[in-house]
């Protein structure tokens, strides 16, 4: 895959905005936080889609400390979304954040999803962070409804990014992929393989965008200046998705 470097954030002269975003599922925070915050700033994102983030005792002081030392600071979700969560660099202006929590099978775990509407410079994008279920029938109902709420959002251009619990042949990241474009598909950059860091051998994470933004490039950051493999595999049980997207100017 392509291994040149991926762009840098800016403003373009004709207002667009390329931003870089990462998708990371980083299990509740349960492993080297260190390791896994000099991964998310080796990144430079400018959005985090955050899974599994802290949701019990004191989850709102570590997400916090994680953003702090990522150079980030929080924007939604955590236990209020059920896991999902949405970090954001300063550029970020904030128009409108929602939480939400998806309708609860018994015997099942409840999902959620973290979204925001955000401004760089004249692009305005939506942005949806998920952590789908293991159970197949609930994780497509769960797609259907992401696709929903990402409508909802009531801009042009979104994206939504996360732990699809899937390969990309199941049937749910088939039908995230049949309306949104699959980044990694689209303009694979790194490395394929997000599960799991000792051995890669599976696809089930995810960035989806809609069709007017560009994708330049994505995939797992494994040649990143200042990415370890010790770190990557310290940091966290999966390995993260990054994507560098170019979001048109609203007219």
């Amino acid at each position: 895959m392509a291994t040149t470097p991926l762009p840098n954030s800016r403003t373009n002269p004709d207002g667009s905005a390329t931003i870089r975003v990462l998708s990371y599922n980083i299990r509740s925070m349960r492993d080297d936080t260190s390791a896994l915050a000099r991964v998310i700033t080796a990144c430079a994102p400018d959005l985090v889609l955050v899974q599994e983030a802290p949701r019990f005792f004191r989850w709102r002081k570590k997400l916090a400390r994680l953003a702090a030392a990522s150079g980030l600071v929080t924007l939604s979700g955590g236990a209020t979304a059920s896991g999902p969560a949405l970090l954001c660099g300063l550029r970020a202006t904030v128009e409108h954040t929602e939480d939400v929590l998806l309708p609860l099978t018994p015997g099942l775990h409840r999902r959620g999803f973290a979204t925001a509407v955000v401004r760089f410079g004249r692009a305005r994008l939506g942005v949806l962070s998920c952590h789908l279920s293991l159970h197949k029938d609930e994780r497509y109902e769960q797609g259907g409804m992401l696709l929903d709420h990402l409508a909802g959002l009531g801009v042009p251009h979104a994206v939504a990014g996360g732990d699809l619990n899937e390969r990309p042949h199941g049937r749910t990241f088939r039908r995230l992929a049949g309306e949104l474009q699959d980044c990694w598909t689209i303009s694979p950059w790194g490395g394929e393989y997000t599960s799991t860091p000792t051995d890669p051998h599976q696809r089930i994470d995810a960035i989806l965008a809609t069709g007017g933004i560009e994708v330049l490039g994505c995939g797992v950051p494994l040649d990143l200046p200042g990415i370890t493999d010790d770190d990557l595999r310290a940091a966290t049980d999966h390995l993260p998705v990054l994507a560098a997207l170019r979001v048109p100017a609203e007219a």
